[in-house]
């Protein structure tokens, strides 16, 4: 499902009409859409009324077309109108007084007594008062009338037109209220704010009622939804005369004294979502964590000071690196000086030094591969606090190769990568801007994520859910890309099925044991059962 922002679809109308379309025929076709979406919803029609809330602008002439087509489907229609002019030239409002429509004018009805009765008895509310393209806060009568509807309609089914009203179609901001829906009739496209928090919250479930956009535009746009059907045609092949080595091999180096679980988190997740074989890498103390698989192999490294990881195990992770088809670093990892240079060594970003630093091993320097031998960095994955120590390298970026990591942050490691203070606006937008500049594939974790990729690329998932919040998760999640990366799976083809998968994951855990105290490892068993959910 392709998603546009609101400048996209105003250009993607436009072009329907000169390609032949008219304004009302595209009205028309949207609100018989929404009409459907909402006959379904209310089933059987007779005795069935509905109360529909018409607006100024075009979201408003689609509610009169709704109105009109659930009229004439048997349903008993009331039409409340806000700011709406009776003119000749509104054929819409005409058709539905030539049908006797009941209408009432908000401005004329004082106290809301007409607004409230109606709430009351309808079985169906739509939402038709202000539709995409909102950029001024709800005030005074309509943030009356929204409050209202949002505590009187609580028996009713709230479909909104488009957007909810009051929530940014950009960005998903509320601006001072919104209309909470139970199901949000998208029309032409699903615009990026319905899946964007606060307003994905307000929205529902969200169908799609399509208005005969023209193809081709439609097919160029480079924001999409993440759903089962997109990430069932990225499933690796499972041939059945396959062996370990068939499915790839992952160097995961994670873990510290103070948070050893991640190791085992991540290291598990790659094997759960189809790695041939995962070694976990660290030194002596890192590898003796908990929970860890017994299929997982080790590949002990020194050790610095503070038993932190160093220069040596950076050369020392180097001299194996070559035998694997993906990497993972960063879940656990720790923060100190030490693993700060490790990083920089293991990908490269460190120039030559000439001699040991203090608290390293002597001549460690004389040990390092020079550039030649070095070999190729294999699809990464940055997770964690190898995040946090990037953002402490001045324009690390320029020293990765080109589209081959990963980087896997959440809102915070975010912020301290783009040194801000906020994540303010279109969180796809500003992913698809961070992924240009650094030249890789950005995972902007949180209840909605956004994959982004350097060529403008993005794609959104939308599966909020408190179970998952809690921590390790993002360690399975990071576990997972590196795993379908060993598969062969492109970097951002692989971001985005792990990202699918982890929330199905997710999902199957709430199903199973509810939202309240599930735990990051409780994912482990259920990645595998999202794959076969997905196959099947």
């Amino acid at each position: 499902m392709k998603l546009a922002t609101t400048a996209q679809m105003r250009t993607l109308e436009q072009a329907a009409v000169d390609a032949g379309a008219t304004w009302s025929g595209l009205i028309e076709q949207a609100g018989w859409g929404v009409a459907q979406v909402a006959l379904r919803r209310l089933g059987p029609v007779p005795g069935k009324r509905a109360l529909v809330l018409a607006g100024p602008g075009n979201n408003g002439s689609d509610a009169l077309v709704v109105a009109r087509h659930l009229h004439d489907a048997g349903v008993r229609v009331t039409l409340y109108l806000w700011r709406r002019r009776a003119a000749p030239a509104d054929a819409n409002w005409q058709h539905c007084r030539m049908r006797d429509i009941a209408e009432f004018a908000a401005d004329d009805d004082a106290g809301w007594a007409e607004l409230r009765y109606a709430l009351g008895a309808a079985d169906l509310v739509v939402d038709g008062l202000l539709g995409m393209g909102i950029s001024r806060p709800v005030e005074r009568q309509l943030a009356e009338m929204i409050a209202i509807i949002n505590h009187t309609a609580r028996t009713s089914i709230v479909l909104s037109i488009d957007m909810p009203t009051g929530v940014c179609s950009d960005t998903g901001a509320v601006l001072g209220a919104a209309v909470h829906a139970d199901v949000t009739a998208a029309t032409g496209l699903v615009k990026r704010g319905l899946l964007q928090y606060p307003g994905r919250a307000y929205a529902g479930e969200i169908i799609l009622a399509e208005i005969g956009l023209e193809p081709e535009q439609v097919e160029a746009l480079m924001s999409e939804r993440i759903e089962p059907t997109w990430a069932r045609a990225l499933l690796p092949a499972r041939p059945a005369d396959a062996h370990k080595g068939t499915f790839g091999k992952v160097l995961v180096i994670a873990g510290s004294a103070l948070y050893p679980g991640a190791a085992s988190l991540a290291s598990a997740a790659a094997a759960r979502v189809g790695a041939g074989l995962v070694t976990l890498a660290n030194g002596r103390g890192a590898l003796a964590g908990p929970g860890r698989l017994p299929e997982v192999t080790l590949l002990p490294l020194p050790e610095a000071d503070w038993n932190a990881l160093g220069e040596p195990a950076a050369d020392e992770a180097l001299k194996h690196l070559g035998g694997y088809q993906a990497l993972l670093v960063g879940p656990g990892l720790g923060r100190e000086e030490p693993t700060r240079l490790f990083l920089e060594r293991l990908l490269g970003i460190d120039a030559p030094k000439q001699r040991g630093q203090i608290g390293f091993r002597i001549g460690a320097a004389l040990d390092r591969p020079s550039e030649k031998q070095r070999p190729e960095l294999p699809p990464t994955v940055i997770d964690a606090d190898a995040l946090t120590l990037l953002s402490q390298i001045e324009r690390w970026w320029e020293h990765l190769p080109p589209g081959r990591c990963v980087l896997t942050p959440h809102p915070g490691e975010m912020k301290r990568l783009l040194a801000v203070d906020s994540l303010d606006g279109d969180l796809a937008e500003l992913a698809a801007q961070a992924a240009h500049s650094w030249g890789q594939i950005v995972v902007l974790k949180g209840a909605t994520s956004v994959v982004a990729g350097p060529g403008g690329h993005t794609a959104m998932h939308d599966a909020g859910n408190p179970a998952l919040a809690t921590a390790g998760t993002g360690d399975v999640l990071a576990g997972a890309i590196a795993g379908l990366l060993a598969q062969g799976l492109a970097p951002f083809a692989a971001a985005g099925l792990g990202v699918y998968l982890h929330g199905a994951a997710g999902q199957l855990v709430r199903d199973d044991l509810g939202d309240m105290g599930a735990l990051a490892s409780d994912l482990l068993p259920r990645l595998p059962l999202a794959i076969k959910a997905l196959k099947s």
